[in-house]
């Protein structure tokens, strides 16, 4: 899921719904769990949804779509309710997340189903925040990136708006202005989200020891 934290090293402790009596953390960064598999599935889904987006198969796309989103909020359960939190999973299922929206949003923008400038908005994050992430790690000052609140309902808001654009073009019915409003709410997010983010990094490259 997109609310997953991202952890570094071997440090995989179990939280919240996790530290349930008996769930463990599988051991090792490499271990293909279940919702590992779940997750590998969402991201080969992804090109299949493309592929009907561009082919003006809207219909079909929402189904996909939909199917990637549920998956999400599966493999995100399973995780925390048995126990199977591993390494790998804590970078996969955010980068799952970014490969899912970011190749919608885009597919979207080239069927003209929605504005360039919240293609450009949506995407522009995503890269920023990696571009980031990879830039801690290049100067020896590797930012761990938790994602907050606003992060998260971004995360949900964006999902929502591009499936009520895939709904409402594959079957034919009028969206207005609920596809405005949340147009809207996914701008505003999104930029909040990336003010937050930028304030997290900038303070953590300024404070951080070179090699901590």
């Amino acid at each position: 899921m997109a609310g997953s934290p991202i952890y570094s090293g071997p440090r995989c402790a179990a939280s919240g719904l996790g530290k349930l009596r008996g769930a463990q953390r599988l051991p090792g960064p490499h271990v293909l769990s279940i919702p590992n598999l779940i997750t590998l599935g969402r991201i080969l889904l992804v090109p299949v949804v493309v592929w009907a987006i561009v082919t003006g198969r809207m219909d079909l796309a929402f189904v996909l779509f939909l199917v990637a989103a549920v998956s999400d909020l599966v493999d995100g359960f399973l995780a925390k309710r048995f126990g199977m939190k591993t390494e790998l999973g804590a970078y996969l299922d955010p980068l799952a997340d970014k490969v899912l929206i970011v190749s919608i949003y885009i597919s979207l923008g080239i069927a003209s189903a929605i504005p360039a400038w919240i293609v450009i908005l949506v995407t522009s994050r995503d890269l920023m925040i990696v571009g980031a992430i990879i830039l801690s790690w290049v100067v020896a000052r590797p930012v761990e990136i938790r994602p907050h609140n606003v992060s998260r309902i971004n995360t949900g808001v964006q999902i929502f708006y591009a499936c009520l654009v895939l709904a409402s073009q594959g079957y034919k019915f009028n969206a207005e202005p609920l596809l405005t409003l949340v147009m809207v709410l996914v701008a505003a997010l999104t930029l909040l989200s990336v003010g937050l983010y930028l304030a997290k990094w900038v303070s953590h490259m300024n404070s951080a020891e070179p090699g901590s």
